[in-house]
């Protein structure tokens, strides 16, 4: 179930994450404090959080790919998820930090901002690094189908928009003179954390609890069924949910009672294989039952079996 070049891609993708940031937070915090700026400073905490939740994507998708064991036997692929809810839980309290930080100065009014050059300098090299790296992950993580690093791309993403929200902030500092406008950027900066890591809890979260598929996968599946009407009587109770990247869906499928196991059996395969041709990493179970043979041509040859 593991694709050992997904797998290669992935690790790469991770340790990459890992290393850009590890440069970006030691660059941001010693022109945060040369400057004084919180804006800076908080951009600094977001990519420290960036470099724990890198560093948990890394982790991630190394356990992740893991096979099944007898402790395990559904797979590792949850690892994935668990690690996308960690990285939103401290997404959000990087924004709560910088919003306790920028009121602090809003009600002191002591703002004092220096080397605004060096910073503008700083944000601008961080925007142009967090988005061909985060543009890199997020293609590896639509390649490979993972959660992990498509919440670590979307981290660096929203490093991109607040990288620049504070680079325009510090020139309008520079033309105004005005120093307040920092602890302001600051707090726009953490709204913009904050939605970044809702909707990675929706991505992560919300598929430990077992939602079903999104209705496009699903209607992948119907479109299937579809396709293979005329062999068999009806399905139901289709389930679906996902496990990291591995989606798992089980169904019932009613056959016509005169058609032999083997055939059935021929049947349940056929279907099976369309459905992972078209939705990759697929775990089907199919549960065969037999009609319940009230139809008037029953004792004499089923019409589905022609």
């Amino acid at each position: 179930m593991i694709n050992p070049e997904h797998d290669t891609l992935k690790r790469k993708a991770a340790r990459l994450s890992v290393l850009s940031n590890s440069a970006l937070v030691v660059g941001k915090v010693v022109v945060g404090l040369l400057s004084g700026s919180v804006s800076i400073l908080s951009e600094a905490v977001h990519s420290g959080v960036d470099l724990v939740a890198a560093g948990i994507a890394w982790y991630s998708v190394r356990e992740s790919s893991k096979p099944a064991d007898d402790q395990h036997r559904f797979g590792h692929g949850k690892i994935e998820n668990v690690a996308g809810t960690i990285e939103a839980l401290l997404i959000f309290g990087a924004a709560i930090y910088i919003i306790w930080e920028a009121a602090g100065k809003l009600r002191t009014g002591v703002v004092e901002v220096e080397h605004l050059g060096l910073g503008a300098g700083v944000m601008a090299i961080s925007a142009l690094v967090n988005y061909l790296i985060s543009r890199h992950l997020l293609n590896v993580a639509n390649a490979t189908d993972s959660v992990a690093l498509e919440a670590d791309a979307m981290h660096l993403r929203t490093d991109v928009y607040t990288s620049a929200g504070v680079m325009a902030g510090l020139a309008a500092i520079k033309a105004t003179g005005i120093a307040m406008i920092d602890p302001i950027i600051a707090i726009i900066v953490a709204t913009l954390i904050f939605k970044a890591a809702w909707d990675l809890t929706r991505t992560a979260f919300f598929h430990i609890l077992d939602v079903k598929l999104p209705e496009e996968e699903e209607a992948v599946i119907h479109e299937v069924m579809q396709g293979f009407q005329g062999r068999f009587i009806e399905y139901h109770k289709l389930r679906t949910r996902k496990s990291g990247h591995i989606r798992h869906i089980d169904m019932h499928l009613v056959v016509p009672r005169q058609m032999t196991v083997e055939a059935a059996h021929t049947l349940g395969d056929a279907i099976t294989a369309e459905i992972k041709l078209r939705l990759p990493y697929s775990h089907i179970l199919m549960h065969i039952e037999p009609c319940p043979g009230s139809c008037d041509l029953c004792a004499e040859e089923c019409p589905k079996l022609s």
